[in-house]
């Protein structure tokens, strides 16, 4: 290859870098504004304004359309505020020991008192027998009298004996398992407990919560299962506190299953409140800004207004609102995200324009 032959390749070669950057550089503009323009989710036929401090965006039907934005009513719901509380499976070996030890203390005293009544009665006889005409003697007057005195000592002895772990009874368990635990043919109730159908649950409430019914609901399950909960039946209050919590005690019955004694449980007591009307908000309808929950609230055809909600109370797919919104509103549920997308591109504007 001749020297004319390289330098004519070698300009050659300067001249396409020279157009390779002119080509660049006067490009660069019109690639930017495509780059922008594909990155717009919602056509330009939009527009933000500020009232009272909120933003209210603009879209025409046909930008809604074409941006696959979906509204849809809020419906009215109701909700009854539940209690959260923890409790723990008892057993009730104290319970049917003591039960044991009452039931032979009363059948001691049965005894006695069966024994009483035949010593008072030839106490009795003699005693008539002695009056008339002594046709028995008085030492053997005095012999029955002395029995009769010691049999009612000793029932007094066995009755103070089954009093006292009556007593004892209703100390530990309370006034309504001691009835059902000195009856002498145990109930439905006692039956069921004691073989282990049902077992008895201690469960702790808030101090200053009001005492459940025996009709109010409570739900139940080992504390961190995922198994369904099943449901409690109020026994009474216990005069016992639970040693690692702080609160007001009560006993509780409920379905065995997979429940032992000694196995923390977790509660849901419905509350005392009344019964609250509000608004279900619905998850799709919910975008996130500054760790706060929002929705977009239709306020004419082409307007929305972005609105705070409440994520406190869970319900469904959704949370529960008391306020702020109201049953036939219409929210943006499919969309929402491009609406907040299209607020900041207007603060960032204000911002770069001042």
């Amino acid at each position: 290859m001749n020297r004319k032959t390289t330098l004519i390749i070698a300009l050659q070669t300067l001249i396409i870098v020279i157009l390779f950057w002119v080509l660049v550089f006067y490009g660069k503009d019109e690639y930017e504004a495509a780059t922008n323009a594909n990155d717009d989710a919602i056509p330009s036929a939009s527009h933000v304004t500020s009232e009272n401090g909120a933003a209210i965006i603009t879209l025409s039907a046909e930008a809604q359309q074409q941006s696959g934005i979906t509204t849809s009513a809020l419906k009215a719901a109701t909700h009854q505020a539940a209690i959260s509380s923890f409790g723990m499976v008892t057993s009730i070996d104290t319970l049917v020991e003591l039960r044991t030890r009452y039931l032979a203390a009363s059948a001691d005293a049965n005894v006695v008192r069966a024994a009483l009544a035949n010593s008072q009665q030839e106490y009795q006889r003699l005693a008539q027998l002695n009056r008339d005409n002594r046709n028995v003697s008085d030492r053997a007057v005095a012999a029955a009298e002395a029995t009769w005195k010691a049999d009612e000592a000793k029932l007094a002895a066995a009755e103070t004996a089954a009093s006292s772990l009556k007593d004892s009874i209703r100390q530990q368990w309370g006034d309504t398992l001691a009835n059902l635990a000195t009856q002498a043919a145990a109930g439905e109730t006692l039956q069921r407990l004691l073989q282990y159908q049902e077992v008895l649950l201690q469960v702790t409430l808030p101090v200053d919560s009001a005492t459940p019914g025996k009709d109010t609901p409570l739900l139940v399950e080992p504390t961190g299962s995922q198994e369904k909960p099943v449901t409690a039946t109020f026994v009474s209050a216990s005069p016992q506190t639970d040693a690692t919590l702080q609160g007001k005690t009560f006993y509780y019955r409920a379905p065995a299953g997979n429940l032992r004694a000694g196995m923390r449980v977790s509660a849901q007591l419905a509350g005392q409140e009344k019964t609250r009307a509000g608004v279900i908000v619905p998850q799709t309808a919910v975008v996130w800004y500054a760790n706060k929950a929002w929705i977009y609230k239709k306020q004419a055809a082409d307007k929305f207004i972005r609105v705070q909600i409440s994520t406190d109370i869970e319900a469904g797919d959704g949370w529960f609102n008391l306020s702020g919104v109201k049953p036939g509103e219409e929210v943006i549920t499919n969309g929402a995200q491009l609406l907040l997308s299209e607020e900041f591109k207007y603060q960032i504007k204000n911002e770069n324009e001042d």
